[in-house]
């Protein structure tokens, strides 16, 4: 028996993880070489097998939305879950746009030579073996796999039990297309068994495995970050907020408000707080209180908001605090940029916030000052995405610091080494 974060995990279930990360562990050292022309066959053939395997993906996801009811999942997280022909269509072009991307690996960072004529070269190199951990979005399932192939890394994938039947059959076409452009078969592997004390047992392999990626919601999360034994890149929550200036232009606040909030309301960068400068209070509010009720948005707002939106409930620190993943939003009247600025960096989870206004000053101000991955400048949060930034399909967003931060893509899976060449030199 192994002892995994004070359970028992029985020894036929830890040795068979740790066979599963050795695999990895060997394929990454093997793709780390591989050179661009394989990857990108491999991830072409990999959308292609996708649209091949559309009515096999969409039967297999219908088994997974039959059972979602009883996995107490909410209306938002089975959106997520559902697939249909244009979704299934755009996880394969997400595979295409990574195929399309330039390859991070081999990319000279910085070159030197020393007065004794040592050459030193940093270069990019791949991450290794990349532990990911995620619930129910099977569209994640083919990202993460491109993202990580694009940047030479060896993958696991563990994704939540809502959406097994989807990622196995979409893992199924991924693989094949690996193996048919040459590459490793164990470059790209699920975690074949619904225990969950194998995830408690593979976040202890960090000799095998480089970095662990959880993504769903925080409960998730916080348990890998108290588990892994490997660096975590992640995102607690993504409460977004939007903050319309005095110098906003109204009607470009209402539009940007209403699609960071509702154009997708379960995804972790819509808005969850919007902020109103004191000046435009009395006209915006009313306005986008109305436009919101047409969304079957929920307000719960500060003194101020309740007196221009008499519907308003009361908002609670923990509310401004909140991801609410659904129809309800935190509004407060804010008396200035400073204080906008000030009730972000305190409420915020540091995932992407939103200023409208045409002054180019107060734009600067806000950007400089507000502690957050992403800021948009009169965009909706909802840019916050490695596709709509150019990075292609995206593993992940961070809000750490360290070592990526933002919608990670596949140079956000690449660290460095340095190669230094002699001619025989030796030191005194």
């Amino acid at each position: 028996m192994a002892l995994i974060s004070g359970s028992v995990v029985p020894e036929a279930l830890s040795q068979h993880c740790r066979q599963i990360a050795m695999r990895a562990r060997q394929a990454s050292i093997d793709l780390a070489s591989m050179p661009t022309e394989k990857k990108v066959a491999a991830l072409k053939g990999a959308a292609a097998q996708i649209r091949a395997d559309v009515v096999g993906i969409l039967a297999a996801n219908r088994l997974d939305v039959a059972a979602a009811a009883g996995f107490g999942l909410s209306p938002a997280e089975i959106d997520r879950l559902v697939l249909d022909p244009k979704r299934v269509e755009g996880i394969a072009a997400g595979v295409e746009a990574v195929a399309n991307l330039p390859d991070p690996v081999g990319e000279v960072l910085e070159r030197s030579t020393r007065p004794n004529g040592l050459e030193i070269c940093k270069l990019r190199v791949p991450l290794g073996v990349v532990f990911f951990i995620y619930e129910s979005r099977p569209n994640v399932t083919a990202d993460a796999a491109a993202v990580a192939i694009a940047s030479g890394n060896a993958i696991i994938l563990r994704g939540g039990k809502e959406a097994a039947h989807s990622s196995a059959r979409l893992v199924v076409s991924v693989r094949q297309a690996i193996a048919a452009a040459g590459l490793p078969d164990d470059c790209v592997q699920l975690v074949d068994t619904p225990n969950r004390d194998a995830v408690g047992a593979l976040l202890s392999m960090d000799d095998l495995i480089d970095i662990v990626i959880p993504r769903g919601g925080e409960t998730l999360i916080r348990r890998v970050c108290t588990e892994a034994r490997m660096p975590v890149l992640k995102h607690f929550s993504g409460n977004c907020h939007v903050y319309v200036d005095c110098a906003a232009d109204l009607a470009m606040a209402k539009a940007i408000t209403i699609n960071a909030k509702c154009q997708r309301m379960g995804v972790c960068n819509a808005a969850e707080s919007l902020l109103v400068h004191r000046d435009v209070a009395a006209d915006f509010l009313p306005e986008i209180a109305r436009a919101l009720g047409e969304h079957s948005v929920t307000i719960v707002g500060d003194t101020a908001t309740q007196h221009f939106i008499p519907s308003a409930g009361t908002a609670t620190a923990a509310d401004f605090a909140r991801e609410f993943l659904g129809p309800k939003i935190s509004i407060a009247v804010v008396d200035s940029l400073d204080a906008a600025i000030n009730h972000i960096n305190l409420y915020g989870s540091r995932h992407t916030d939103s200023i409208i206004t045409a002054d180019k000053n107060a734009a600067d101000r806000f950007a400089a000052r507000v502690d957050t991955a992403v800021v948009m400048v009169n965009a909706s949060t909802r840019f916050n995405d490695g596709g709509e930034m150019g990075l292609g399909a995206e593993i992940g967003i961070s809000t750490d610091k360290l070592h990526a931060r933002g919608p990670c893509g596949t140079r956000e899976l690449t660290t460095y080494k340095y190669i230094v060449v002699g001619t025989g030199q030796t030191r005194g």
